[in-house]
């Protein structure tokens, strides 16, 4: 996947609905509460491993 390409998110993480847009500058628009956000990936988190 390259920079100019985004992953969907399935659903609103404030309101649950499913009928999201895109929206300018990576976010997501949210029809049914009008809420407008962004998903960003951090990382992985690997278990420490005890010795």
């Amino acid at each position: 996947m390259t920079s100019d390409e985004r992953a969907a998110p399935y659903y609103c993480p404030y309101c649950g609905d499913e009928d999201l847009r895109p929206e300018e500058n990576g976010g997501w628009l949210c029809s049914a509460c009008r809420r407008v956000f962004s998903v960003k990936f951090l990382g992985l988190s690997l278990p420490e491993v005890s010795r």
